[in-house]
């Protein structure tokens, strides 16, 4: 019997110097993190909007962290695969989620088969970036305003299209909405990312395509696309002789109207509070830096710092509020 308590004795007290020799490693871990490179997966295709804004972020990170940030795309589903890859991911800080309003305000109200729980299921680091809607319409068309859209649909009804980057975006609840508040007929052309769409708005496959104005800005001001408004609640500095959709839609329901995407980093659920710190420290202090504001600047951008808990409250209110447009539009996932 002795024997057998001096048995257990040494058990319990090396069953102790293990969890304490786990929480001294686990605890030097999180204080010389980063020590490698960092994966930031990115749920959309390159060259869209949330690649080049994840490019420019990740770039910087890399300097102030002192290790490399590699973007990681993971396109399809509208975003929601690469977002469900790191909510299964290991909770280390090695790999994050640079994503968009898409997966995590949007999907939650319109997809009931996420592979993820837009809540419970990810840690928020910080928001990095906005950018207002533009509603850009093909050359092919004799379309070069709203007005003209909205009189073109209503005489062709169900002959328009439109693009997205993918079921339950943003790009689509745009054009949703549009529709529902104006009364109009357009057929949904989903891809797996706007980028991917843009080439064929341009050749006039598809009509009209409603992505933040980082995506569309150059093809507009290159001529090879019209851009009848933007969704923002005043217009842009970049594109002053394009209306806001409420200015100039007011006539026909959309006084209202009000569209513009959030962009911001995410870890997996039960990320150590010490690395979301560092991270959310790091990606604040390269927002707000002279170059990238100037770069965000020039493509129709505004950064957004701020901390983690602020960060998922707006996420919140954007959560409440597209559910309640989709509600009031009645839209219904395809």
């Amino acid at each position: 019997m002795l024997q057998n308590r001096r048995n257990i004795c040494v058990l319990l007290i090396s069953a102790a110097y293990l969890c304490l020799g786990n929480a001294n490693a686990q605890t030097t871990s999180v204080r010389d993190y980063p020590s490698k490179a960092i994966t930031m997966i990115v749920p959309f295709p390159p060259g869209g909007a949330t690649d080049a804004l994840a490019r420019i972020v990740a770039q910087k990170l890399t300097t102030s962290l002192g290790q490399a940030v590699v973007v990681d795309n993971h396109p399809g589903a509208g975003g929601t695969i690469g977002a469900g890859l790191v909510a299964r991911a290991n909770p280390d800080g090695y790999t994050i989620l640079f994503t968009s309003s898409s997966t995590h305000s949007v999907a939650p109200s319109f997809n009931k088969k996420l592979p993820y729980d837009a809540v419970t299921d990810f840690t928020p680091i910080g928001g990095a970036v906005a950018s207002p809607s533009l509603l850009m319409v093909t050359k092919t068309l004799p379309i070069k305003t709203l007005k003209d859209l909205i009189l073109y649909a209503k005489a062709h009804p169900g002959e328009l299209n439109f693009a997205s980057s993918g079921n339950g975006t943003v790009i689509q609840l745009n054009v949703e909405a549009l529709k529902a508040q104006a009364g109009l007929d357009m057929t949904h052309v989903p891809y797996k990312g706007s980028a991917l769409a843009l080439p064929d708005l341009v050749s006039g496959k598809v009509h009209i395509l409603f992505d933040v104005m980082v995506a569309g800005l150059q093809p507009v001001k290159d001529g090879k696309l019209n851009a009848l408004a933007v969704g923002g609640t005043k217009r842009s500095t970049l594109l002053p002789d394009v209306p806001t959709v409420a200015e100039a839609g007011k006539k026909y329901g959309l006084g209202q109207f009000e569209s513009s995407t959030w962009f911001g980093i995410f870890g997996p659920r039960n990320l150590a509070p010490e690395i979301v710190a560092k991270l959310n420290a790091a990606l604040n202090k390269v927002i707000v830096s002279p170059d990238v504001v100037e770069r965000f600047a020039q493509i129709g951008a505004e950064p957004m710092p701020g901390t983690p808990d602020k960060f998922a409250t707006m996420v919140a209110k954007e959560r409440v509020r597209w559910s309640n447009l989709i509600k009031q539009a009645q839209i219904n996932a395809e």
